[in-house]
């Protein structure tokens, strides 16, 4: 098909957003993008102050550690090169720290420290890392290394970069379809066995000759993907900074504990957004058609009170002066995991009209630069073959899937828990976008 095929986009998210972007960059001339909120949308979990922005352990032995390498290089060079989103990405470095001797191995595996890092074992070696007075704290048991940003390190300012790719891809003459009703996809239009568009919650039914699913933790919702996607949630929060205080978070590196939790300086509004590690909340119910407990996405604009603890714990650690501020605003951020955390990207092996664009497991935004190329190449049929293997349509993985397994994460009590045991909420100040 040609440049002029009706593309179909659900979800206005990270990846249907890239998606879209690269779409239009391509010269496809008739995409549009369904999402019930106006672009970014609050629902979405790159709708946020700020991302890491990391690549990880860069090799190539392997062919996870193949597509990891190759994605990075795409990623970093978008932040670095491309207009639309460099002036959002601050290379500022990052400190990846644990508090466990388990812990640290699971960094040296996850990082696999260089010459370039700096180990760091003491208090004070941690509190040098950023500017006097910003770090306070005995950091009991703490010992990491310091990423330097030149090696692709820091955050980005995720709202606004989404808001950058947004504009960017209306000019280019993607279409926005949003709202209540008209933009929300209540389901797959098939004719023959065959994927043929959407309906949506108008009554309306849009025809396509491709429909990309990239509606996140939301995709489950709309097709059955054999227990490859778990919708899990985590949990952040702000605390608002005196005018004082601000010139001691700018510039900083990230410091992750990935046993405690991680913050980021929002440099629009002098907050700090800390979130706690931990290997994520479920939402399971039992589905009354299949009899199957499935994980629902539930979005509150407040964490539970042991999430609210443990982000306590964790600045009482490193910033303890900050340890009892008062939340500005809170709340819980979706993500679907997959059981190796691989992105899912491919067209479904029977319905080919299908595209997937899913599957973030909790490291997707970062590659909103980068990721839409990806997705346009799986729709042109020229994706490097070991990233499309890698990516593929693989329910195998998740035959007699142990939702209960953490995954690789760390923090908390070590595993998944359930948002329905939770006894009770903490608030923002901030008033809900919902």
């Amino acid at each position: 098909m040609g440049k002029d095929q009706v593309i179909i986009i659900v979800g206005g998210g990270t990846f249907g957003l890239s998606s879209a972007l690269h779409l239009g960059r391509r010269g496809y001339t008739n995409v549009k993008v369904f999402d019930p909120y106006t672009i970014p949308s609050p629902l979405s979990a790159g709708n946020d102050v700020n991302k890491i922005v990391d690549g990880g352990n860069l090799t190539t032995s392997t062919d996870e550690g193949y597509v990891g390498t190759k994605l990075f290089a795409e990623t970093i060079k978008g932040w670095r090169e491309d207009p639309v989103f460099s002036p959002f990405c601050h290379e500022t470095g990052l400190i990846f720290a644990a508090s466990t001797a388990e812990g640290e191995s699971n960094l040296i595996a996850r990082y696999q420290p260089t010459s370039a890092m700096t180990k760091v074992e003491t208090a004070q070696g941690f509190r040098a890392l950023m500017h006097e007075g910003a770090l306070t704290g005995d950091f009991p048991g703490w010992r990491g290394w310091h990423k330097p940003g030149s090696a692709g390190s820091g955050y980005t300012e995720a709202k606004r970069a989404m808001e950058s790719a947004f504009r960017e891809a209306k000019r280019l003459g993607v279409q926005f379809v949003t709202g209540p009703g008209v933009g929300e996809v209540a389901g797959l239009l098939y004719e023959s066995n065959e994927v043929r568009g959407v309906h949506t919650k108008d009554g309306l039914a849009h025809k396509a000759d491709c429909v990309i699913l990239a509606a996140g933790a939301r995709s489950s919702e709309l097709f059955e993907f054999e227990q490859q996607l778990l919708p899990k949630c985590w949990t952040l929060a702000h605390i608002k900074l005196e005018p004082q205080e601000r010139a001691l978070y700018r510039g900083n590196p990230v410091m992750s504990n990935i046993e405690r939790g991680f913050f980021m300086p929002d440099v629009e509004s002098g907050e700090l957004k800390i979130c706690n590690e931990f290997p994520g909340y479920t939402n399971f119910s039992v589905n009354p058609t299949t009899g199957r407990r499935e994980s629902k996405v539930l979005h509150r604009h407040e964490i539970p009170k042991e999430a609210e603890e443990r982000i306590r714990l964790y600045l009482s650690e490193c910033m303890p002066h900050l340890a009892q501020r008062p939340f500005s605003f809170a709340r819980v951020c979706w993500c679907a995991d997959t059981p190796d955390r691989g992105f899912l990207i491919g067209r479904h092996p029977v319905h080919q009209r299908l595209l997937f664009a899913t599957g973030d497991s909790g490291r997707g935004f970062m590659h909103i630069t980068s990721i839409g190329h990806f997705v346009v190449e799986a729709l042109e049929g020229t994706l490097d073959p070991v990233i499309a293997k890698t990516w593929r349509w693989r329910p195998e993985t998740a035959v007699e899937r142990d939702f209960a397994h953490p995954q690789k994460r760390m923090g908390g009590i070590r595993r998944p828990e359930d948002l329905g045991d939770v006894k009770g909420w903490t608030k923002g100040n901030k008033p809900s976008r919902l």
